[in-house]
Formats: C-alpha cells, sequence, structure tokens
C-alpha cells in the first residue's frame, strides 16, 4: 500500500483495524439480549448502546497499542505473516501513535463515565481494568501466555456480564454461561492468530499456548474452543431458553470448515484467510445466540 501518506486518515483506519469490531459488539448484543429478556419493559437501549460505544473504541485502543508496543518489541519482524502494522510499515509515526492511544483511552473513559449513572460506582472498577489490561495484554501479558485468558474476560465475562449489570444490577447463570461462551468462541480468533504465527512467536520469546504446547495442540484447541462455546449455549433449553440452545449449533458447520481448512493449509501467510472466516463466525454465534434468546 504505497500510497498511504504517513499519519493520514486511511492510516489510522487500517491501524484501528474495523474487521476487529464485530468481537467488541457480539458480546454487547448478547449481553443485552439477556437483559431485555429480564428486564422487560425496564429495559434501556441507551445503556446498551453507551456500552457498545465504549466496546468499540476500547477495541480500537487496545489495537493501537497493540501496533505501537509489537513494533517497539521487536515482534513486527519483516517476516511477519499476519496483516501489515502501521507502526512498522511506517504509515503512523511514533509520536502519533502514542497520542492516538492517548486520546482513545480518554474517549473510551469519557464514554463510559454515564454508565455510572446505570451501574453504579462499582463501573469505575471495571472501566479501570478494562484500560489497565488493554496496556498489560501487549506489554507484557501476552508474552507469558496468558492471552487467551483475559480475552475469555475481556471479550467475555466482563462485556456481557456487566452491559447485563447496568440493567439490573445483578448476576445470573444464563449471564454467566453466554459470558464464557462468547468468550470461548472469541478466543478462536486468538488461537488461529497464535497458531500463524507460531514461528515468528518463538523467534520473538512470546510464550503463547500454541508456542509451549506445539501446532497440534493449536488446531485441537481451535476446535475446542468453538465445540465448547456452542455445547454451552445446550444450557438455555433447562432454562426453556430452547432456540437459545438450539441456534448457536448452526455455528458449528462454518466452524468445522475453517478448522479444515488450518489443517489443509498448515503454515504461511494463507492462514490469513482464516482470520476472515474466523470472524464471520464469531459474528455468526452471537446472532444465533442473541436471536435465540429474543424468541424464545
Amino acid at each position: 500500500m504505497k500510497d498511504i501518506k504517513t499519519n493520514s486518515l486511511k492510516a489510522w483506519f487500517l491501524a484501528a483495524r474495523p474487521k476487529t469490531l464485530s468481537a467488541a459488539a457480539v458480546p454487547v448484543l448478547i449481553g443485552s439480549a439477556l437483559a431485555y429478556n429480564d428486564a422487560g419493559v425496564y429495559f434501556q437501549w441507551l445503556p446498551c448502546l453507551i456500552c457498545l460505544l465504549f466496546a468499540f473504541v476500547m477495541q480500537i485502543d487496545a489495537n493501537f497499542i497493540n501496533d505501537l508496543f509489537d513494533f517497539a518489541k521487536g515482534s513486527d519482524r519483516p517476516d511477519r505473516l499476519g496483516p501489515r502494522r502501521a507502526c512498522a510499515q511506517g504509515w503512523i509515526t511514533i509520536e502519533a501513535m502514542k497520542r492516538g492511544i492517548a486520546f482513545t483511552t480518554m474517549l473510551a473513559c469519557g464514554i463510559g463515565l454515564p454508565l455510572i449513572y446505570y451501574g453504579g460506582m462499582e463501573l469505575i472498577g471495571v472501566g479501570i481494568l478494562c484500560v489497565t489490561f488493554a496496556f498489560l495484554y501487549t506489554m507484557k501479558l501476552s508474552y507469558w501466555g496468558w492471552g487467551d485468558v483475559l480475552v475469555i474476560l475481556f471479550f467475555g465475562v466482563v462485556p456481557v456480564g456487566f452491559t447485563y449489570y447496568t440493567q439490573l444490577h445483578s448476576w445470573t447463570w444464563e449471564v454467566t454461561i453466554a459470558a464464557i461462551a462468547c468468550g470461548l468462541v472469541i478466543d478462536t480468533l486468538l488461537m488461529v492468530n497464535n497458531y500463524r504465527d507460531r514461528e515468528q512467536d518463538a523467534i520473538s520469546g512470546k510464550k503463547t499456548i500454541v508456542v509451549r504446547l506445539g501446532a497440534r495442540a493449536g488446531r485441537r484447541g481451535y476446535l475446542l474452543l468453538g465445540v465448547l462455546a456452542s455445547l454451552l449455549c445446550i444450557f438455555y433449553a433447562s432454562t426453556n431458553h430452547y432456540w437459545a440452545a438450539i441456534l448457536p449449533q448452526i455455528y458449528l458447520i462454518p466452524h468445522f470448515l475453517a478448522w479444515n481448512k488450518i489443517i489443509r493449509i498448515n503454515k504461511g501467510k494463507e492462514l490469513n484467510a482464516v482470520l476472515g472466516d474466523t470472524a464471520r463466525n464469531i459474528f455468526l454465534f452471537g446472532v444465533l445466540l442473541t436471536i435465540g434468546l429474543l424468541i424464545s
């Protein structure tokens, strides 16, 4: 992309990685569906919209942080297999990216502030954790192999649970199951990333699960994450949300197809095609579970 001017609007758009925003939207959709079922006529759309906007901005913030610090650590080398990064390509200067991170961090905090009115002062702590771990993930924890745990927490438990919490100030088993299932299915995106980058990550000292346990574990992990997410949804049959138990099982079809593609390709840049498939599948899972909860 030689036509990209340094620090241009196009450069920032690419650095924001808009394709990753589906992973931010899905947990809020699911949490909102659960809240809509339980709150009934007292359901409020505004806090859900605020949660969605906060999730979007925090995702972009995390992408900027990841772009800057992976470049600073030397992880974004010329042999990188994944999509090109803004700092490594010179699309955005280091100083500009630092300012961008400061702006998106403050913007996310500003957007999230009104949620205190709906969810209480305890949401300040939740916001602080989100911002803190957005930095810690790239700076330290992903290099120690904690990435998958953080994805399940901050793309599952936290957004699903606290989107629901802003409506009803409570937490149920239905919320917990949905939150864990959501975190597991979104972790498939990280798993295929780490599977593709296993050789480069080993050189960079990034001890992901795939680096620690090997490529076979990565392939099996990808499959197992999606299967567990779908199987967890069967729980909703016990609460008479039969469609919420049935519809997410449809997700398994494209998930198996993506897994087969991983096995067939095995390594190299061609695995980037599976990233697109996985992002689409995550969104499909979220839509299916959301619809299932709403119509049950």
